[in-house]
């Protein structure tokens, strides 16, 4: 295991609070084995540094170890850093024609919080999700909050950005790709639908009380609903995602 100690943050905080930030015991680790994630400076504490060689099987890069209260006036002490502390560069992104056509992706229609687009991606990485198209405006960061609550997701679905996302979806028809929108009020149950074998599908959905925009219904080949029996009859979207990837898992 290898370190440098410190006793504390170097003088170049301003310009690193610039550049991506992962926290999170999984989310650091998982950036950590990576070869495609730039690894710029690292943090961490005795117990992270344990918790984290422990998990990737190999001695540990360099870093600096410091404490946890040096975590907290780097990122702020609302976050559950776990003491891992990763300053990055954000991954290369693909696009929207590197898709094969033939395996599942997901459409976010300005999904804006972190925390359901983290969880989004965390259940993409679970159920073979390869990619996550969204919006160049109005969706988050690919750092911080959001990387924590992937848990290591961020490192396994490719990110495809958009300037236009009824644009892209047109792009998707022509390369072979089922779009499926969920909606509420879809004519289509979930278990309505099913894939043939090698179609491509991409699933999309829209943000929280707003759902999906009117151009992005109108470039869905399906709307589809998840039916709900309880007291409530409405889901979270990434409740609605988890639910729809497992149903469309290969």
């Amino acid at each position: 295991m290898t370190k440098q100690k410190k006793a504390g943050f170097s003088s170049k905080k301003q310009k690193q609070n610039a550049d991506p930030q992962i926290w999170g015991i999984h989310a650091v680790a998982s950036a950590l084995t990576n070869p495609a994630r730039p690894k710029k400076h690292l943090y961490l504490t005795a117990n992270a540094a344990a918790r984290i060689s422990e998990i990737i099987e190999h001695p540990l890069p360099k870093y600096e170890q410091c404490s946890p209260k040096d975590i907290d006036k780097q990122i702020g002490p609302a976050h559950v850093h776990q003491g891992a502390l990763l300053i990055t560069n954000e991954l290369p992104t693909k696009e929207i024609e590197d898709l094969p056509g033939t395996d599942r992706i997901a459409v976010l229609d300005q999904v804006t919080d972190p925390h359901n687009v983290g969880a989004i991606l965390r259940s993409a990485t679970a159920f073979g999700i390869k990619s996550l198209v969204m919006t160049q405006r109005n969706s988050p960061p690919l750092s911080g909050t959001l990387a924590k609550t992937a848990s290591g997701g961020l490192e396994h679905v490719d990110i495809i950005h958009v300037g236009n996302l009824a644009q892209a979806l047109t792009k998707l028809g022509k390369q072979g790709y089922h779009r499926i929108g969920f909606d509420g009020a879809g004519e289509k149950t979930l278990t309505d639908l099913s894939a043939a074998p090698g179609e491509g599908i991409a699933l999309i959905f829209g943000a929280e009380e707003k759902g999906m925009r009117r151009l992005t219904r109108d470039h869905c080949d399906d709307l589809a609903r998840i039916e709900a029996r309880g007291a409530f009859c409405s889901l979270n979207v990434s409740n609605a995602a988890a639910i729809a990837f497992h149903h469309f898992q290969i």
